[in-house]
């Protein structure tokens, strides 16, 4: 159990580079990786993250929303309102084609990334918001996600609601519960299944990322640098803004990281999974949530070693100002 517990630790530690392995893996051998990891798994493979997600949850984890109003309210704002139109504006700069930009507007309209909670740790943030955030925003998400989706892409091409509604219950919602429940009632199991949550997790995201990748391979080779591109962007911006509105509403430090960090990593896995079903026929759909699996990973990871770092600093210097003043 021990060696499995190390290696859950060390797949957690470097999900980033692990990430951008399996892509270029997926890319280089296409053919075989899409035989062997169809993307009629997506589904499953992210039930998996969304169940082991629920194991870490506990009720203390939703009384944030009553002992930090202000700044959960925040959070909720930019992910469902600031993302959103970052992802439409960002398709009308570029001129995306619909396929893409169907793609980049999920991404947009999902709730926080589930691996915004180990960043927001490394970045020395608010654990206990950022997890809080990623559960409401998650719970929000079957009603939330495919209402925004029809507002924005509804004109331009056919969003059934109800469909994308149930779909999202299904593999994030009903996971999760699942997930709490053994959490709560069989908590010896959910204790023991937690010190290798991490390997799962990674490995299903993993499996998402090739399924994905080799499915699209021949394409990404002709849109892949617009993709990314577009990908990094809407990264980066949700970073920024939601760092600077954090700022502007007087949160301390450590929300304003966390909220950050919340804002800008995204359920990509929840996207890739919602373009593989519901808009099969537009198969370019599911790329830019898979490229923002790969990339938030390796930016959340920058990123929370820079704030991090800047957390450090400032306390050395309130710190070296303390005493100085006692002096």
């Amino acid at each position: 159990m021990k060696t499995l517990e190390k290696i859950s630790d060390f797949a957690g530690k470097w999900m980033a580079l692990i990430a951008l392995a399996v892509a270029i893996i997926a890319m280089i051998f296409s053919e075989p990786v899409h035989a062997a990891i169809p993307t009629s798994w997506v589904n499953t493979l992210l039930g998996i993250v969304m169940f082991g997600m629920g194991m870490t949850l506990k009720l203390d984890d939703f009384k944030i929303v009553f002992t930090k109003p202000k700044a959960v309210i925040c959070g909720i704002f930019e992910q469902f309102i600031i993302m959103p139109a970052l992802a439409w504006l960002l398709c009308m700069v570029f001129q995306l084609p619909t396929e893409l930009a169907v793609g980049v507007i999920l991404v947009g309209c999902c709730p926080g990334g589930t691996s915004s909670n180990v960043m927001t740790y490394l970045a020395k943030g608010d654990v206990a918001l950022s997890v809080g955030m990623t559960a409401c925003t998650t719970i929000m998400a079957p009603v939330v996600t495919p209402a925004l989706v029809l507002l924005i892409a509804g004109e331009s091409i056919d969003v059934s609601y109800m469909s994308m509604l149930i779909s999202i219950v299904q593999v994030v919602l009903v996971p999760i519960i699942l997930g709490f429940l053994i959490n709560r009632f069989l908590s010896k199991v959910g204790e023991v299944c937690g010190k290798i949550l991490p390997l799962v997790s990674v490995i299903a995201i993993s499996l998402i990322i090739m399924a994905v990748v080799a499915a699209n391979a021949a394409k990404l080779m002709t849109t892949g640098l617009l993709v990314v591109a577009v990908v990094i962007l809407h990264n980066l911006c949700g970073y920024g803004i939601g760092y600077g509105a954090a700022k502007l509403l007087g949160l301390n430090p450590e929300q304003m990281r966390t909220i950050s960090i919340e804002v800008g990593m995204q359920n990509s896995g929840l996207a890739t999974s919602l373009a593989t079903v519901h808009f099969a026929a537009m198969p370019m759909a599911a790329v830019p949530g898979t490229v923002f699996s790969v990339w938030h990973n390796i930016s959340g990871a920058v990123y929370a070693n820079i704030l991090a770092r800047t957390a450090d600093a400032a306390k050395a210097k309130s710190t070296t100002s303390e005493a100085k003043a006692a002096e």
